[in-house]
């Protein structure tokens, strides 16, 4: 894999709703991981390209890996912003450092790696080449 260490960051601002909470009004765990999935999903859509122009091209994107560390509860109403930033591409995969944070404060971050499948056989592909070009661009 290489390490793609000057990558940028990509962030989006997020509102924590009633939805998103247990019965003590905190975040319930799980969500952190549907919020850094909506940043992937951004980030994607910035670099030009969305899941169903993948789809329609026989290439999935699914989680293969993650490690996760929940540091601080985030609370109904906070303004959050949730980070995306590329550290490693492989052949099959890539690996993304994710955090959520509420102003300075680290809520939660993981290390989430990303496999590129056929859609229709659900087996290891290669990173389209337009994707990686997006890199360059």
């Amino acid at each position: 894999m290489s390490t793609q260490n000057d990558t940028p960051v990509f962030t989006m601002p997020l509102r924590v709703y009633m939805e998103d909470t247990d019965a003590g009004g905190i975040v319930y765990y799980v969500n952190y991981l549907k919020f850094m999935e909506r940043a992937r999903s951004e980030w994607l859509r910035q670099t030009g390209f969305d899941q169903q122009t993948l789809l329609d091209d026989d290439t999935q994107l699914v989680v293969y890996r993650l490690a996760c560390h929940y540091a601080k509860p985030a609370r109904l109403d906070d303004a959050l912003s949730v980070s995306a930033r590329v550290a490693e591409i492989g052949r099959c995969r890539m690996t993304f450092e994710q955090r959520v944070m509420r102003g300075e404060e680290l809520l939660c971050s993981a290390t989430v790696e990303i496999a590129c499948l056929t859609a229709a056989r659900m087996r290891p592909k290669p990173w389209p080449l337009t994707l990686l070009a997006s890199f360059d661009a």
